[in-house]
């Protein structure tokens, strides 16, 4: 792919104030480009440095091989348009009229527009559905109406990139696919190059090719989604805990929040998850975003809270698919059950082969530590075992087990668990 814009250690500065520092990346022609990163990151910065509204103290950007800040602005306006984040126009000045100020690139210092300029107009209008708004006054359409305008006007100049500052801010979420279908099939019929800032990291995932996540103004990644959307990039860039998943239409990263609880965070301690086969899966991600020092363990690799687990950076033993649980692994297991200062043992069927879960859990109760059972089916619905599941199972609530039927009941449980015992080891 033609690379069609270059940066090259461009610094940016506000007065005294550095916002971007040594930034290199290259966009390549007919793609679609994300710029994402938390608030402050230096994202919108960048965009008016590739739109010559901040010139950078340092660095050089190259259009086409040529360095930006030396062209005419007028042949870089034919090449280039920006798309604002603000697009409100106060002006009563209908949609054909905003429309066909994007050709004043194209036209001389007195020249008036010509009918090849209306036809691009119109053709804009067209690919962007306004024609039909084309007298109505821009101050009287909607907010997603006014944004297909202003890139109709956009597209009037007839440009090779299109750079967008955050296009679906303040839309719904019907607009906001509205706007960025738009975008992406003019990205994809018409070879249009579009960079655009992202605030919303899943529409980021679903509609770019490539994305330039940005940390304190510099690149943290550049890549493909997948390779820049990972938990450990968001964590470490966002101070946030996510999973991602892949998107079970379009195979493209899906980002879920999890939620954090500062109050518990403060008190809490380690808890142990005996789960597998995506019986644990939420409670993993639950505890973790109540800020739990999370384990788990034994987990078949590939199973979805292995990767869950995973994604989460959670510490687990994990196991062959198919295979019983290795005696290796069971020890590991206790190892990890003696670090912890709660087991919890979900709502998971049992065979032949995980049986060793259930000689785990029986040793957290040795060692009178608290065992919390999920119990959503009773289990001779899950006993493959015939009986000796049961047998087991049966027994740990004799022992002490505590019994409870959803995760929230596990949540209320563990805080008052919690709110008094130190930490495993002390």
């Amino acid at each position: 792919m033609a690379m069609i814009l270059k940066i090259n250690d461009i610094e940016c500065s506000y007065g005294t104030v550095k916002v971007l520092n040594g930034l290199t990346f290259s966009v390549g022609s007919g793609s679609f480009t994300g710029i994402i990163g938390p608030n402050g990151s230096g994202k919108s910065t960048l965009l008016k440095s590739l739109s010559r509204v901040l010139k950078p103290v340092k660095g050089t950007v190259l259009l086409d091989g040529r360095a930006l800040y030396r062209m005419d602005p007028q042949e870089v306006a034919q090449k280039m348009a920006v798309v604002p984040q603000e697009t409100a126009v106060n002006f009563s000045f209908t949609v054909k009229d905003i429309v066909i100020m994007g050709r004043s690139p194209h036209l001389g210092r007195f020249q008036s527009e010509g009918e090849k300029d209306f036809a691009t107009a119109r053709q804009a209008m067209a690919l962007t559905d306004t024609l039909h708004l084309a007298d109505r006054l821009i101050t009287a359409v909607s907010g997603g109406e006014r944004q297909r305008v202003i890139i109709a006007k956009a597209l009037t100049q007839e440009p090779e990139i299109i750079l967008l500052d955050e296009p679906t801010s303040h839309l719904d979420i019907n607009h906001q696919i509205e706007i960025l279908s738009l975008l992406q099939r003019l990205n994809r019929e018409n070879n249009l190059t579009i960079i655009s800032v992202f605030h919303d990291l899943n529409l980021a995932a679903q509609y770019c090719d490539s994305l330039i996540l940005m940390n304190k103004g510099t690149v943290f990644t550049v890549g493909e989604p997948a390779e820049v959307l990972t938990a450990g990039n968001i964590k470490e860039v966002y101070g946030a805990v996510v999973l991602v998943r892949k998107h079970p239409v379009t195979g493209r990263p899906s980002i879920i929040l999890m939620a954090r609880d500062s109050q518990i965070g403060s008190k809490i301690g380690r808890v142990h998850v005996v789960c597998g086969g995506g019986a644990g899966a939420s409670l993993l991600g639950l505890l973790a975003g109540q800020g739990y020092a999370v384990s788990a363990g034994v987990l078949n690799a590939g199973d979805v809270d292995w990767e869950t687990a995973g994604f989460l950076d959670i510490s687990m033993v994990d196991e062959i698919p198919f295979l019983p649980v290795s005696e290796q692994s069971h020890q590991k297991n206790i190892k990890l059950l003696a670090d912890a200062d709660v087991c919890i043992l979900a709502n998971i069927p049992f065979g032949w082969g995980n049986l060793k879960n259930l000689e785990a859990v029986s040793f957290a109760l040795e060692q009178t530590k608290p065992v919390l059972i999920i119990e959503e089916q009773d289990i001779k619905e899950r006993d493959f075992t015939d009986g000796r599941a049961g047998l087991l199972y049966n027994g740990l609530k004799k022992k002490g087990a505590v019994v409870l039927h959803n995760e929230a009941a596990v949540l209320k449980k563990l805080q008052d668990l919690l709110a008094s015992k130190p930490p495993a080891g002390q």
